[in-house]
């Protein structure tokens, strides 16, 4: 007796799997890209360093209350000019329509996230009986982030964005050395007070230039790398 007329009932189709939308997956995949996790992992070190200075009254009186907020602000900044930079390069650029869309929703939302970090920071280190706060309050903290981060997107244009951590730290040298030296010019924002207009106005106008900028062109790409 041969098998060769006999016909067995066909296998029961497997169940259809979940698929994440393709908005979503591509989303998840930019994250990735841009070590997103770590930078977040990195912002909240700055808002446990800025909680444990005020709560331990490391920087809590004198130039370094101001001074070492202003080296955290810059370090956020820092952190989140850096994921600028993605391992796939021109493929990436070349096929991915909504990838200017994309980079403008990662910056704000890191800048979001530092804010938020360094004021949750100060909020956990704040003490009135003993005289322990923030420098100034919150908003030098958002005017200083937005205005260095600002720096650092326009280095991203220029150097890429593995090198684009220069600029912020860079300037917030500058600014350091303008309020020890007691300088008043707008452009130096984080050494103004935080209700200085200029100041304000200086801060706001680098990050949108540099973020339009950067949505539109990106980082620069080297041919040989980073």
């Amino acid at each position: 007796m041969t098998a060769t007329g006999l016909k067995r009932p066909p296998s029961p189709a497997a169940p259809p799997t979940w698929q994440a939308p393709a908005a979503a997956r591509l989303l998840w995949l930019h994250v990735r890209g841009r070590r997103v996790p770590a930078a977040l992992a990195g912002l909240l070190a700055c808002g446990a360093v800025l909680g444990a200075g005020l709560n331990y009254h490391w920087f809590s009186a004198g130039a370094a209350a101001v001074e070492v907020p202003m080296l955290l602000e810059a370090g956020a900044a820092a952190i989140i000019v850096v994921t600028a930079h993605s391992p796939f390069g021109e493929p990436e650029r070349a096929t991915g329509r909504w990838l200017p869309f994309l980079r403008l929703a990662l910056v704000l939302a890191l800048c979001g996230a530092a804010i938020g970090v360094i004021a949750a920071g100060a909020a956990a280190g704040y003490d009135p009986k003993a005289g322990v706060d923030l420098a100034d309050g919150i908003l030098p903290v958002a005017r200083d982030t937005l205005g260095f981060t600002g720096v650092g997107l326009l280095v991203a244009l220029l150097a890429g964005g593995l090198l684009a951590w220069i600029g912020p730290l860079a300037y917030q040298a500058v600014c350091q050395f303008a309020l020890i030296a007691g300088y008043t010019e707008p452009l130096t924002w984080a050494s103004r007070p935080p209700g200085d207009p200029g100041g304000w106005a200086s801060a706001l106008v680098v990050f949108a230039v540099g973020l339009v900028a950067f949505t539109i062109r990106g980082p620069r790409l080297r041919p040989s790398g980073e």
